[in-house]
């Protein structure tokens, strides 16, 4: 008739017409279909609740409900929201059905052995997981709880505020667009990370390869087992081809070197004609020459001493040439490669016995682990082991155990590592099956093939039955029994002490073994780091040798460098020496050819000039005066101020033609204006006149171009002189050069010739410099022996009379010293004096020093009063004492009456308290008789004590004011007895 179906989605409730309810579960369906199913069933519930409410409202806002009270209305809304609240939580808290159990609801009751095990697995499952499943229903129910109040609570807000059905969903495709992100992000680290992993892994591989993977020999370390000593090895590189090659090749010319001049010598002895009798002595003489000439190559270096040939090395003193050098250098880099080889060499030996001894030492661990065992006895055993330094591959191998992340694992990994470990589980299974061979030894033998003495001397002897019982209940074969008993026990107490000791000594064997091995090898590694210092010297010292070849090849590739830069400026030079040699010849040429021209001008002029009045002899003598005055005169050239312009190469310049031709046009024009006849002088014929002005005009033409001529010459004079002088300084560059080329080469000699030598000094020896001991004679004069002693006499005799000259005037002047002391000393005597007169004149002359003056015998007088006085002090003294001894004894009385006073003191305040008792019990009774006898007589009582009490009050005070006028008197006494101590106190 009807259906429904639960929230969930899960189960279907169906009524049939015979009123009978069936449960049945659904089909099972894929997750996102269901939550649609659930959110839109949730969504039929949100829609049915808002149309509940909308038709609430209605219905109160009729006239008809308007009536009802308020509370009524109220009540009834809440209600009926409550009874909503109450459907949805009771939907919401349906209990929900295990999946197998209503698998398993309508089956029959008749089952097979198979369903029976999987119900029973399935009920264990259920069992096991129960709590968790409850856990994840009860969140689960929480969850859906809290979104429903949530849906709930949206639906009764305002519409404004409302929100939508659809955003109480997920986004199932923002969720799997998300996870598609996220996924590619996660592959993209993945990728990033796996690029780094390999560029890492690249990186390692090249760093391994050139710095471990290349190395012969690895570099570790050896350490001693006791000591803070550790010894490392020299890493080392194999030698390229190319290098063994280039060895090889000065290794076989230096065999040919050798025995080129072993024929030397061998030509040099046969042409020398020895005898043959002394060829023992020949021998022995070239086995000398042999040994300087070893000691020679070895000066510098110990080498020879470490496992290098130093045979082959070139003498020191005999390294001029470049080749020598380099050669010298490969084969200093052999040596310390040999050295390095002997010292690893026997390193490797250090180290495999410290291997070795590792093995002993940990055989006698296990040996001493068992004794200690044995004995019972909780010791520490000393482990030895290797270091990370003495095993340096460990740091190429990453453990397992050092790697804290987890690794990653495809699904292909995990599938196939969950297939290995179910395989080794069933392994497992089979090896823990029935082993018939362990069973039957376990049985047979208690799981051992051999019984030790040790687990003989373990096992305890049972005591017999009867031992339990009295032992007077004993009869006779039970004690024999029980004296069997104790006779076993004794001897297996005793053998266990032998056996106790035996332990013992073979442990303190062991453990002195392990000390005495461990410290050898301690020994053996002091010895071979003393040899690692030593070879370090060694090396330090053929490593000096090269760093100075290598100084001495610079140095003189430098110098060669510089040489060549000379030589090539020397040869540039050159070629323009002969470029300005050239020129100078041509410009003086030049020069001499136009000056010719120039003197043959200047003599035409004075010919000129000479011959002039020749040339007017018919003229009358003073007209001729007046002529050759005119013939004389020149007109004045202006003179123009020209600005030239230096910037510009092709303007007006000093001395152009173009000023020049403008000059003589000038002088023309003054000419002809003087060649005018109103310049003539009187008298004069016009012929002589215009034959004066043409012989006029060409005297100042011929003197205009000498003067040309003359500026021309100056010009090329000019010229010459700068070519000459550039000649001059290109002379001076090359003989600069010649000379910077002399000291280059004399630098270069003196390097070649004046060689650096490493020698061995002994401890305390010191080098000097030897900058002063080899002084310059370039400057120096050979005088005769005799010129340089006489001078050294005349010297020394000048030296001894200026000595004594001034020995004189040291002890002048020490006299004139000596006498103003002495002046001073009379001074200051006669202050003294003169102060002493007037004390002796302001002196007071008392009694005693009338006495003093009147009396003749005063010193024996003095003594006897002062015989007089010690007698009096001696008897003042004894008095005193006698005073105090009868004071100390007065003062013990009196210490003694002050302890007995204090005991009645004591008893008195004892016997108060106790009166103070009575006095309060009697009180009491008085107060409670009230009897005037009773207070008369406690008043009278009281009163003669406090009588009592005033008197000796009174005493004890007159016994102190007796005291303390006894001490007054005692220290009157004293300070008249001896009033001098007393000064002395106060002082």
């Amino acid at each position: 008739r009807s259906l429904a179906f639960s929230l969930d989605g899960q189960f279907i409730l169906t009524s049939g017409l015979d009123g009978g309810i069936v449960l049945l579960k659904w089909k099972r369906i894929s997750e996102r279909k269901l939550k649609d199913a659930v959110d839109f069933g949730n969504y039929l519930l949100s829609n049915l609740n808002n149309y509940v409410l909308q038709e609430n409202i209605f219905l109160r806002n009729m006239p008809e409900w308007a009536k009802i009270s308020g509370g009524r209305l109220d009540s009834s809304v809440f209600r009926s929201d409550s009874q909503v609240k109450f459907k949805r939580a009771s939907s919401v808290e349906i209990e929900e059905e295990d999946e197998y159990s209503l698998l398993t609801q309508g089956k029959s009751s008749e089952t097979t052995w198979l369903d029976q095990k999987a119900e029973k697995a399935i009920k264990e499952e259920t069992a096991k997981f129960a709590d968790k499943r409850k856990e994840v229903k009860d969140g689960i129910k929480r969850l859906r709880k809290k979104i429903q109040e949530m849906m709930f609570e949206n639906a009764l807000v305002p519409k404004i505020e409302k929100l939508d059905q659809q955003e109480f969903n997920l986004d199932v495709e923002e969720q799997e667009r998300q996870q598609i992100e996220s996924e590619k992000e996660v592959a993209r680290v993945r990728k990033d990370i796996e690029m780094e992993n390999l560029a890492n892994t690249y990186l390692r591989e090249i760093i391994k390869e050139d710095c471990w993977d290349a190395m012969s020999v690895k570099g570790r370390s050896v350490r001693s087992f006791h000591l803070p000593c550790e010894v490392q090895n020299y890493p080392m590189k194999e030698r390229s081809p190319e290098e063994m090659a280039f060895l090889e090749r000065i290794l076989h010319m230096k065999k040919i070197e050798k025995a080129d001049l072993k024929l030397r010598r061998e030509i040099v002895d046969f042409e020398s004609h020895i005898p043959v009798a002394k060829e023992e002595g020949e021998k022995t003489e070239e086995g000398e020459k042999r040994d300087d000439e070893t000691m020679n190559a070895l000066e510098g270096s110990l080498s020879s001493h470490f496992g290098a040939d130093t045979s082959v090395l070139y003498p020191q003193m005999e390294m001029h040439t470049r080749e020598e050098k380099i050669n010298q250098i490969i084969l200093l880099r052999d040596i310390i490669y040999n050295v390095k080889a002997a010292f690893n060499k026997e390193f490797d030996s250090v180290t495999r016995m410290k291997e070795l001894e590792i093995g002993r030492v940990k055989e006698r661990n296990v040996r001493i682990s068992e004794i200690l065992n044995q004995l019972e006895i909780q010791e520490e055993i000393w482990e030895a082991t290797l270091t990370d330094n003495e095993k340096p591959d460990r740091d190429l191998i990453v453990l397992a155990s050092e790697i804290k992340v987890v690794k990653y694992l495809t699904p292909i990994q995990k599938a196939k590592e969950k297939i290995m470990a179910r395989i080794n589980y069933k392994r497992r299974l089979a090896a823990q099956g029935d082993n018939a061979r362990e069973r039957g030894l376990m049985d047979m033998m208690n799981g051992v093939l051999e019984v030790k003495k040790e687990d003989i001397l373990k096992m305890e002897i049972p005591p017999p039955p009867f031992a339990t019982k009295p032992e007077a209940l004993w009869n006779e074969d039970e004690k024999k029994i029980y004296k069997e008993y104790e006779k076993k026990v004794k001897e297996l107490n005793e053998e266990r002490e032998k056996h106790r000791k035996i332990l013992e000594t073979e442990l303190r064997k062991l453990q002195s073994s392990v000390q005495e091995t461990t410290q050898t090898f301690d020994e053996i590694v002091n010895r071979l780091f003393e040899k690692k210092v030593k070879s370090e010297m060694v090396i330090y010292q053929e490593e000096l040798k090269i760093t100075n070849l290598l100084y001495s090849l610079l140095l003189d590739e430098e110098l060669s460098t510089r040489e060549a830069g000379l030589n090539h400026y020397l040869e540039k030079k050159r070629k323009e020496k002969m470029y300005t040699s050239d020129a100078v010849k041509a410009a003086r040429a030049q020069v001499d050819a136009y000056r010719e021209t120039y003197d043959i001008l200047v003599a035409e002029d004075k010919l000129m000039e000479r011959g002039f009045r020749k040339e007017y002899s018919d003229v009358p003598a003073h007209h001729i005066d007046q002529l050759f005055k005119l013939y004389k005169r020149r007109p004045r050239a202006q003179k123009m101020k020209v600005v030239y312009d230096t910037t510009n190469p092709y303007g007006d310049q000093p001395g152009s033609v173009k000023a020049m031709q403008d000059a003589y046009a000038q002088l023309m024009k003054a000419i002809d204006e003087m060649d005018e006849f109103a310049n003539k002088p009187e008298g004069l014929d016009y012929t002589v006149w215009d034959r004066f002005c043409v012989s006029r005009r060409a005297k100042v033409e011929s003197e205009q171009q000498i003067k040309q001529k003359a500026l021309i010459l100056a010009e090329m004079q000019t010229f010459l002189q700068k070519r000459v002088e550039d000649d001059e300084k290109v002379r001076k560059d090359i003989e600069q050069i010649f000379s910077e080329l002399n000291l280059l080469r004399e630098m270069k000699m003196k390097f070649q010739l004046d060689l650096m030598v490493q020698f061995l000094l002994k401890q305390g020896q010191v080098e000097l410099d030897g900058s002063n001991l080899i002084p310059d004679y370039t400057d120096a004069i050979l005088i005769n022996r005799s010129i340089i002693e006489e001078l050294n006499s005349t010297i020394r005799a000048q030296g001894e009379k200026k000595v004594a000259s001034m020995v004189e005037s040291k002890d002048f002047r020490k006299g004139i010293f000596q006498l103003e002391w002495e002046h001073k000393k009379i001074q200051m005597q006669i202050d003294d004096l003169n102060q002493k007169a007037r004390d002796i004149q302001k002196l007071n002359v008392t009694k005693d020093r009338q006495l003093f003056l009147t009396v003749l015998n005063y010193d024996s007088r003095m003594n006897r009063e002062v015989s007089v006085m010690e007698a009096t002090l001696t008897f003042l003294d004894k008095v005193h004492k006698k005073n105090v001894q009868q004071r100390e004894k007065l003062i013990m009385d009196l210490e003694k009456q002050i302890d007995q006073k204090k005991v009645a003191n004591q008893k008195l305040s004892k016997e108060i308290r106790e009166m103070l008792v009575s006095v309060s019990e009697r009180r009491h009774i008085f107060e409670a008789s009230d009897s005037e006898l009773l207070k008369e007589k406690i008043h009278k009582e009281r009163y003669e004590d406090i009588l009592q009490r005033q008197q000796l009050v009174d005493l004890a005070k007159a016994q102190a004011q007796e005291l303390s006028i006894l001490q007054a008197e005692v220290e009157r006494l004293r300070m008249r007895t001896f009033p001098a101590f007393f000064d002395v106190q106060e002082y």
